[in-house]
């Protein structure tokens, strides 16, 4: 006879002031009820069990989607935190599924560590904490650890997030910066610059008569639809900050290849590139939450692009572009002029503060 153990249930606290206080990062009844009251509610499958200091989980759950574990981390500190389109939890939650699944990963399991400025509104903070649980919840991945901190203010600003993302790789793929040769294909899987466009708007640099809304997006199901269409893809990462500019650079300079794009051929809207013209900017460098470049041998390009184009995150995917030679390491790009210029690296930040 199995018998199953008796776990009893936890008390849950609850906040009853309407901000965070120093006293929300001290260790002690305060900080539980901010985690039990805002952070719980909002992830708490688990709500009602003894929390510990890690996440447990059986090893088969993993084996069972692969043969290796992928692991990855980062922090959001956009400002705004909310801009059209999206917010720091929602971004938070796609970034890091996003960056899992550019490796061929089936991301699985998340951990949420935020910094919070003392006088933050509890209701603000509640906010986040849905969005990522909302988020997490379409994606099919669960928040499961986490931690708080709470400083003074002026000491960050408003929130910090970090997320820590863990998922398996099946046995099959083997995506690589270093993988590209001559005669691959570039695809990019919609509008680009739309993220960096949305944060400088909702700043209020820029009043434009059309709203542009950030692509945030998780891409890991369309990541799935172009490894089942072009089983030999090389590579796929998502452009965020640098733009496709910058990952173009890494795949020539991982590769020792060169890489031609045309400006043509390169999906960017109307609107982000009238207000790069008027400001200076390079949309090729804008950052994007929502958009991946492809590599693919040329003779899987149009699975791929098919297969893209049949996601609604890719409806307006595109061919933009080749890796012509195995030498030079550079990009170039054929301009609508019948010209040439170069795409180099982004030296410094055109837009800080945009996740």
């Amino acid at each position: 006879m199995n018998i199953v153990p008796f776990v009893k249930a936890r008390t849950l606290g609850k906040v009853n002031v309407s901000s965070v206080t120093l006293a929300h990062g001290g260790g002690g009844k305060a900080m539980k009820d901010l985690i039990d009251d805002v952070f719980l509610a909002a992830f708490g499958e688990q709500a009602c069990e003894p929390l510990e200091d890690q996440a447990r989980f059986e090893l088969v759950a993993f084996e069972a989607h692969g043969d290796r574990l992928a692991f990855t981390t980062d922090s959001f500190v956009v400002d705004p935190l909310f801009f059209p389109g999206g917010d720091i939890g929602k971004l938070a939650v796609c970034g890091t599924v996003n960056d899992l699944a550019v490796g061929g990963a089936v991301p699985m399991y998340l951990s949420c560590a935020v910094i919070i400025e003392e006088g933050v509104s509890i209701d603000l903070l509640r906010q986040v904490a849905h969005s990522m649980a909302r988020t997490a919840a379409q994606a099919g991945v669960r928040i499961v650890t986490g931690d708080t901190k709470v400083v003074p203010r002026g000491a960050c600003d408003k929130i910090f997030i970090t997320t820590t993302g863990i998922g398996t790789i099946p046995a099959s793929l083997a995506l690589g910066v270093e993988k590209a040769r001559a005669g691959d294909t570039v695809l990019v899987n919609g509008l680009l610059g739309d993220h960096g466009a949305a944060i400088l708007c909702a700043r209020g640099d820029m009043a434009l008569d059309t709203p542009i809304e950030s692509d945030c997006a998780c891409l890991h199901e369309l990541i799935g639809s172009i490894l089942a269409a072009a089983p030999s893809t090389r590579f796929i990462r998502d452009a965020t900050r640098g733009g496709i500019a910058t990952v173009l650079n890494e795949i020539a300079d991982g590769s020792g290849v060169s890489i031609e794009i045309e400006e043509c051929m390169t999906p960017i809207r109307e609107e982000v590139k009238a207000f790069c013209e008027v400001l200076g900017l390079d949309p090729l460098y804008l950052a994007n939450e929502g958009k991946i470049v492809v590599v693919v041998p040329d003779d899987e390009a149009e699975a791929a692009l098919a297969a893209m184009r049949e996601h609604p995150l890719g409806e307006s995917s595109a061919r933009i572009g080749r890796v012509v030679s195995e030498q030079e390491r550079r990009v170039t790009m054929h301009t609508i002029f019948g010209g040439r210029r170069m795409v180099d690296m982004l030296v410094g930040e055109q837009l800080p503060r945009i996740c």
